[in-house]
Order: C-alpha cells, then sequence, then structure tokens
C-alpha cells in the first residue's frame, strides 16, 4: 500500500501555530477529511480533495480516511488544537481496531498540534504550571455521573483543571452543574479564567473567582481552566500574570 493518513492538529486558529511538520503533510495531501470548520482552514490548490462533513461523525469519517489511504491516496485527517487531545486521532484507531485487517498495514502518523489549553494557558503566564487535568465537560460520549465523579476527585485532588466543551446551546445545563461542584470543593477566591477563540482576531480572556464566574462566560468555543488553591495573580501593567508555582510547601504534603 501507497497511501498513508497523517492526522494533523491545526492549532487554536493562528496560522503561525500550525507546525512545519503538518503544513508539510498538508502540502503532500491528496485528500483531506475533517469536521467543517477545520477542513474551512485548508486551502484549496490543484490536486487536493478536501471532504468536509458534520460534527459527531466522527467514526465515518475516519473510516473513509482510511479506505481512501488502502486506495493508495495520501490522507490528511485535520482536527483543531492537537488531534490526541479529545479529538481525531482516537476515533481514527477506534475505527482501525474494527476495521478490515489489511487497514493495520497502513501507514498512520499523529501530527501533534497546539491544543487550545496550552494556548489558553500561555496567554495567562503559567496557570497549570504544577500539577493539573484536562476534562472534557460534554456528555454526549460518557454519562454525566462519571463527569461528575472526575471534577470531585480533581478538585479535591487540588490539580488545576482545563475544561473542554464547557457549554452549548444543547446543554448548557452542564456548566451549571460543574460551577455547583467546583462550589462545593473548593474556596470561593479559586482563580478561573475563560479563554474564548484564543489566538484569532476575536480573542477574549477573562480572569474572575470562583465566587464571581457566571455560566454565560462559557461557551463551545471557550476553554475554562481552573487553577489550584495554590494558583496566584502577579498584578501589573496591562494584563496581569496568572500562575501556579512549581513546589509544593512542606506543610501542604500530609
Amino acid at each position: 500500500m501507497n497511501g498513508w493518513v497523517k492526522i494533523a492538529g491545526l492549532g487554536p486558529g493562528d496560522e503561525a501555530l500550525v507546525t512545519p511538520e503538518v503544513t508539510a503533510a498538508l502540502a503532500e495531501a491528496t485528500d483531506v477529511v475533517g469536521y467543517i470548520p477545520y477542513v474551512a482552514r485548508v486551502a484549496e490548490r490543484p490536486g487536493l480533495t478536501l471532504h468536509a462533513s458534520d460534527n459527531r461523525v466522527e467514526i465515518d469519517r475516519s473510516q473513509h480516511a482510511l479506505q481512501m489511504a488502502a486506495e493508495g491516496k495520501k490522507v490528511v485527517v485535520v482536527s483543531s488544537g492537537d488531534p490526541g487531545v479529545f479529538a481525531m486521532a482516537a476515533a481514527v484507531f477506534e475505527a482501525l481496531e474494527s476495521g478490515p485487517s489489511e487497514w493495520r498495514d497502513l501507514q498512520i502518523d499523529v501530527l501533534p498540534g497546539i491544543t487550545a489549553m496550552l494556548a489558553a494557558s500561555a496567554r495567562a503566564g503559567a496557570p497549570m504550571g504544577h500539577d493539573f487535568c484536562a476534562i472534557n465537560l460534554s456528555d454526549n460520549l460518557k454519562p454525566w455521573s462519571l463527569i461528575e465523579k472526575r471534577l470531585r476527585l480533581a478538585a479535591q485532588a487540588d490539580f488545576s483543571m482545563a475544561f473542554y466543551n464547557p457549554r452549548s446551546k444543547s446543554r448548557p445545563e452542564g456548566f451549571v452543574k460543574t460551577l455547583e461542584i467546583l462550589r462545593d470543593e473548593c474556596e470561593p477566591e479559586r482563580l478561573i479564567m475563560f479563554a474564548r477563540a484564543v489566538s484569532r482576531s476575536d480573542e477574549a480572556i477573562r480572569i474572575s473567582t470562583l465566587a464571581e464566574a457566571t455560566p454565560e462566560m462559557a461557551d463551545m468555543q471557550t476553554v475554562v481552566i481552573v487553577g489550584s488553591s495554590r494558583t496566584r495573580v502577579i498584578e501589573r501593567k496591562g494584563a496581569p500574570i496568572v500562575y501556579t508555582p512549581r513546589f509544593t510547601p512542606d506543610e501542604d504534603q500530609g
């Protein structure tokens, strides 16, 4: 088989944050597969076919990509951010595992990208400078009871936390519940950052506290970062710096 699949991350939005490795793969590709707004970021050119599809058809999209590669095509499956973080890499491997055995002989590479969590953290400073976790708040593929359990345990473990897909029009109540859980487990002064459309022209960064946060501060283009109990703010002219120290005091280690 001469075809291949490369699962690529397009970064958070700014073309300057697309890696050279991904740019090279797109230049060589015969076909690009992905969710409509992500495929729209790929420039058309002779010899390239763009296959855009709607949300929630990740397995169909992955099967299509693998089959085209089996037919000898050079296929790039695009995601925003990093393809291994709540994105297409896992979907492609799910399709691979359950698909025809000959697909396993294909060359399949995952090309990392800058995920929204890291781009948002960099904008603020270093809120994930110590131990942290990432949680997808969408309950499309897992029950809310599991999300709630993970939220509570992460808060009790005093991680900094990054939340993906916090609040959609179809499930606005999820982030309401998230804030309620955090208020049960954390102090009111806990820092929380809302980073919307990071690196794009409509970027908006808002730093608040858990006591002041409201559900309306988040939408599906927002990454929410909740600091640990150690996260702090350095006030200065211009935007403040939010960071979490790398150390834990001896009295907190018992």
